[in-house]
């Protein structure tokens, strides 16, 4: 009875999206309001529907109703309830629900809060987030049920994946998730704005917050699945160029490049075809990425297994991308900016310059992301890209934007002085080639990493500096220190915001100099009291120990004594886990943490017979602490953006709803 009432919550969720496309694209061309309120209702709709078929699946998580196939897949009676809950993304038909469910989430809290702002854009916005919603609906009823039953009722089930059990798993999918689906909805305005001939930038402030919002959201998501590969996978570090990965970090850098791009259009009314252009690719790789990550068209150690999903993606994305170019076409002549680039020295130049540096970085992801399937198409054989090759093109384009980073807040609207730039970049470029010199000085002397942390560190004194300058500016007014600090980004929330965005980034730039270059790593295998050593820590194998562990656990567990320079500074406890219900192996390292580095350590394998001995991987990876700093450090930047300023938004209102005031 309760799968049955959840698969009808579905059906009954399909049939409002597809009313709501239909009514408002009768409303609009009947010119009838009450329809087009129709249809926003019914978008609305949505949202309860698909809660009620959410929690009606977790549900059946957390009572084990294993006559559903995806609860027998996914739970087991032994597991704990929180991850029962969490099970509802832990598989291909329960994530696209979740999918779903975030997705009407979105979509009926920016129908509700933008209806009386823009009613021209309304209708148009509803059809196109009505389409993707009734996609994703239409992939859940009839290719992925998640209510689909078993002919046999299993007495129990084959429990969630074990390298879904860490929490950073639990967290890092819904941040995903929310920054993937919050990208639909800048593109439904944008496409809006291109039906209606509303090409002047209100659908960018509309969109504004909601870009920022999904941008927040995935930069989450990439950072906690960074932490759970250090964590969980036994990589040695955070990032493995995996498709999966990729499959994020591409719309990740789409959406940067339409954030930074946007500042544009709004302050010179220019770059209006470029941002369309950026949305559209941002939402196209956002299904392209699920794609990815659900067909199994590229092996990866965290994708979904192969489905039949994988050449509707493909469709839709065609689809969505031939009408949306379609639009683009037809406005071309509407969409030519009013101004021109009056200099490659000015603000909207380092823009573009940010912008085509992202992209460049984003086709050489796309395109060795996807290799195999290329090299599959002509040679008939799957390539493979590895990590080494996608540092050494990236690297270049890396350090470029880094430096961009710091110079760009030099620049002015319109024009600005070489001279004036050149006198301003002297004094920080000397202090960071001072810096380089210390670095030289206490050993340092691969150029990469002396170029890399001269241009990190040049880059992080020229943010600093403009931390510095608004400061100053502000207690010139007679404020003490720190009153002008606060003052100073409680009221440029949306510039100083971004600064601390950059900040972040500078930080986790030096922890990925840092392990890219610096790392070491060496394996072993040792007997019950051997050392090993690597750089300037030790060793000691104490031995192993194997114990059954919770839900079908057995867990293999060692125990090591770590020197550092000779001095004892604690114990670790690398261990290896065989979920045995369905033999599914996982290594988990253990490391000593801290602000310098990390000792890293893996057991590989482990020998009881042959004299208690265990191979062990082990990393030293210097500054890699600063990559997580950097991330706090980010997240915090942009809530400072994206927090909304009552006196812009009282700014706002006004120019949409003018007082009128009585005249003689």
């Amino acid at each position: 009875m309760i799968p049955d009432l959840g698969y009808l919550a579905l059906i009954l969720a399909l049939a409002a999206a597809v009313f709501a496309a239909g009514a408002a694209y009768y409303g609009r061309h009947t010119n009838q309001p009450r329809w087009i309120e129709s249809a926003r209702n019914a978008t609305i709709a949505t949202f309860p529907l698909i809660t009620i078929s959410c929690l009606l699946m977790i549900y059946s998580l957390v009572q084990g109703d294993f006559s559903v196939e995806y609860v027998w897949r996914v739970s087991s009676r032994d597991m704990p309830t929180y991850l029962k809950v969490t099970a509802l993304w832990g598989g291909q038909a329960g994530s696209l629900l979740f999918w779903n469910f975030l997705l009407s989430i979105f979509t009926a809290a920016a129908m509700a809060r933008n209806w009386r702002k823009q009613k021209e854009l309304m209708p148009y916005a509803i059809m196109v987030a009505s389409f993707t919603q009734i996609f994703f609906l239409g992939i859940s009823i009839f290719v992925e049920h998640p209510f689909a039953r078993l002919a046999a009722v299993p007495a129990d089930g084959n429990g969630l994946n074990p390298l879904l059990r860490h929490p950073g798993m639990i967290i890092h999918p819904p941040m995903l998730y929310l920054g993937f689906v919050g990208f639909t909805i800048p593109y439904a305005f944008a496409m809006s704005a291109l039906i209606s001939g509303k090409l002047d930038d209100a659908w960018i402030k509309i969109t504004r917050r909601w870009t920022l919002v999904a941008w927040l959201f995935l930069s989450l998501g990439l950072v906690l699945g960074g932490r759970w590969a250090y964590d969980v996978l036994g990589w040695g570090g955070y990032w493995a160029w995996d498709p999966v990965e990729n499959a994020s970090f591409m719309p990740w850098l789409a959406g940067t490049a339409f954030l930074h791009s946007v500042m544009i259009q709004e302050k010179r009314n220019m770059f209006k075809m470029w941002n369309i252009f950026l949305v559209l690719l941002t939402y196209c790789l956002v299904i392209y990425g699920t794609f990815i990550v659900r067909s199994g068209v590229i092996s990866s150690v965290h994708s979904f297994a192969q489905s039949a999903i994988g050449p509707l993606f493909f469709a839709f994305i065609a689809i969505m991308f031939v009408f949306s170019a379609y639009w683009m076409l037809k406005r071309r002549v509407d969409l030519h900016s009013e101004n021109r680039l009056n200099s490659l020295l000015s603000r909207e130049a380092a823009f573009l310059y940010n912008n085509f540096l992202i992209l460049a970085i984003l086709l050489v992801v796309f395109l060795f992301t996807n290799y195999p399937i290329f090299s599959e198409l002509i040679t008939g054989e799957k390539g493979f890209v590895g990590p080494p090759v996608y540092e050494q093109a990236l690297a270049p384009l890396f350090l470029l934007l880094l430096l961009l980073m710091g110079v760009a807040p030099l620049t002015m609207w319109y024009r600005s002085s070489a001279e004036r730039i050149g006198m301003s970049l002297r004094w920080p470029a000397l202090a960071a080639l001072v810096f380089i010199g210390v670095l030289f000085a206490v050993g340092i002397r691969g150029w990469g990493a002396l170029l890399g942390f001269w241009v990190v560190s040049f880059s992080l004194i020229l943010t600093l500096l403009e931390f510095w300058k608004g400061t100053r500016a502000r207690m010139k007014k007679g404020e003490n220190v720190f009153v002008a600090y606060s003052n100073l980004m409680a009221r440029n929330r949306r510039r100083y915001g971004g600064y601390w965005i950059h900040l972040g980034v500078i930080v986790m730039a030096f922890g990925i100099i840092g392990v890219e270059i610096f790392q070491e790593q060496t394996q072993i295998r040792l007997a019950v009291g051997e050392t090993a050593s690597l750089g300037r820590y030790e060793m000691v194998f104490l031995g192993a120990t194997r114990y059954a562990g919770p839900d079908d656990l057995l867990i293999t567990e060692a125990t090591v004594d770590v020197y550092d320079n000779g001095r004892y500074v604690g114990q670790l406890h690398p261990r290896s886990e065989l979920y045995t219900r369905t033999n599914q192996p996982m290594t988990i390292p253990n490391a000593r943490s801290t602000i310098t580095e990390d000792f890293y350590v893996l057991m590989v394998n482990w020998e009881p017979a042959t004299a208690d001995q265990a191979t062990f991987r082990i990393y030293l990876n210097p500054l890699i602490n600063w990559v997580w700093a950097g991330g706090l450090i980010f997240v915090i930047g942009t809530l400072v953006a994206a927090w909304p300023d009552p006196a812009v938004e009282r700014s706002l209102s006004r120019r949409r709803h003018p007082v009128v005031t009585p005249t003689d």
